[in-house]
């Protein structure tokens, strides 16, 4: 062989040697960058159906530090579990007349003078004043689990006689009323040419005929429904001294707006005033606030477990929508979570063994005369907390009996059939739960407090 043609395989063969060296190293980079992407992926998904599942879609759940914590607590919520056995003592269980249960929070309202909220512009103003607390979304002992969910992206109005008031400033106000106006002048001009169709046909063109009377009827509830807006609009704002008052109250809507738990919100933007309501949602009264803290820690230091959260404080104008899918969302002059007192723990998830812990931490805070509390058939612990961690008299409790007779709530747990002492000492026989069907209220003489019984 010559040297020549020997130097040359042997040079062919240590490039092609360096290029196979280099395929490889592609190859293999290729490979890890693709498993390393695959699992960036697979944990974003999960974590992004983590928090879209169990109607928890909380815009405030994203807002958190960190995303892995939020997702993490909502894993051992619904962590699979199961055992031990349910014992719902007497304390969360409904008296003997059911509006004692609501009395009570009526008569701590009245002993303190509380003001309850209206609306969203309440809850702002008691934020500013700092009689609510803004809670995290989520924290090592607790989840705010579903807190606001029914809170939605329209525009903030005040609540006042069942209506709601939409605030603006000067110039959406204008816009607002034009837009009024166009839309009266559309659906006028729509439902004189569907009327012409309707007159142009014949008896004998009955299913037209209907298909078009039926949208006649449609266009005019929209016609009626556009003049009431707009008749409340101009009766709201066609005053000088309540239209200055509603200009204001938009003015400190976006004074809170531009920092409201370390973040700031566009009134304009329909995403951003969602989750401006829901991170209000998320605020509690410091004295409710302590026991929350309380219970969740108890119960995270027995199950390594967060509290799930799933009610704060709700202003009657929400409480009014809430009451559509939540027959538990009372409707009376002082709902409980109007006053920020109130919370709700969701147990949908919890052991029997978990429950009865948390009922007997309940049932002690109940005892001590810290909180009413009682639980719900909707799968959670309604608690409220009392401001001087004291009870109110009975005498104030009666006189409060009055304004808690709204409707019977009845999707509550079953009261216990054995016999239990009453809080002032006399024993008393639990009796069964009343009908769905809403009664009349026993009032004055007819009530006799002092045989009440336990829920």
């Amino acid at each position: 062989m010559r040297p020549g043609v020997g130097a040359s395989s042997f040079y062919g063969w240590l490039m092609n040697e360096k290029v196979r060296k280099l395929l490889l190293l592609i190859v293999f980079c290729a490979v890890f960058a693709v498993g390393v992407w695959t699992l960036f992926r697979f944990n974003a998904l999960k974590r992004l159906t983590l928090r879209q599942s169990g109607n928890l879609t909380n815009p405030a759940a994203q807002r958190s530090d960190d995303p892995d914590l939020w997702a993490r607590a909502i894993e051992k919520v619904k962590e699979d579990r199961s055992g031990g056995t349910l014992e719902i003592p007497a304390e969360l269980r409904h008296y003997e007349d059911r509006h004692w249960f609501l009395a009570t929070q009526v008569a701590e309202v009245r002993k303190f003078n509380l003001q309850a909220c209206q609306d969203f512009v309440d809850v702002a103003a008691m934020i500013e004043r700092g009689e609510l607390v803004s809670l995290p979304n989520v924290t090592d002992n607790y989840i705010l689990f579903g807190v606001g969910a029914r809170a939605d992206g329209g525009v903030f109005s005040r609540h006042i006689d069942d209506h709601d008031i939409e605030l603006y400033d000067e110039a959406e106000l204008r816009q607002a009323q034009g837009l009024l106006d166009a839309s009266r002048a559309k659906l006028q001009t729509e439902l004189s040419a569907l009327k012409k169709q309707l007159d142009a046909l014949t008896k004998r063109d009955r299913a037209k005929r209907g298909e078009l009377q039926k949208e006649i009827t449609a266009r005019e509830e929209e016609l009626k429904s556009n003049d009431e807006e707009k008749v409340l609009l101009d009766r709201s704002y066609g005053h000088a001294e309540s239209r200055q008052q509603l200009l204001r109250d938009y003015e400190s809507l976006q004074t809170l707006a531009k920092n409201l738990g370390g973040r700031s919100f566009n009134l304009d933007d329909p995403s951003d005033r969602q989750a401006m309501k829901v991170t209000m949602l998320s605020s509690l009264r410091p004295e409710a606030l302590k026991i929350l803290e309380e219970v969740a820690k108890a119960y995270h230091d027995k199950f390594d477990r967060p509290l799930p959260v799933s009610s704060l404080v709700r202003p009657e104008q929400y409480q009014t929508a809430l009451r559509k899918v939540n027959r538990n969302a009372v409707l009376i002059d002082t709902p409980p979570h109007s006053t920020g007192l109130a919370f709700d723990i969701d147990y949908r998830y919890m052991s029997g063994e978990e429950q009865t812990f948390l009922m007997a931490e309940l049932a002690r805070l109940k005892q001590d005369g810290r909180i009413e509390v009682i639980r719900e058939r909707n799968a959670n612990y309604h608690v409220f907390a009392f401001v001087d961690a004291k009870r109110p008299a009975d005498e104030l409790i009666t006189a409060s009996l009055e304004e808690a007779s709204g409707p019977v709530e009845t999707n509550h747990a079953t009261p216990a059939k054995a016999e239990s002492k009453s809080r002032t000492g006399k024993k008393v026989r639990s009796v069964s739960p009343r009908s769905g069907r809403q009664h009349k209220a026993r009032r004055g003489a007819q009530r006799n407090p002092g045989k009440r019984g336990r829920k």
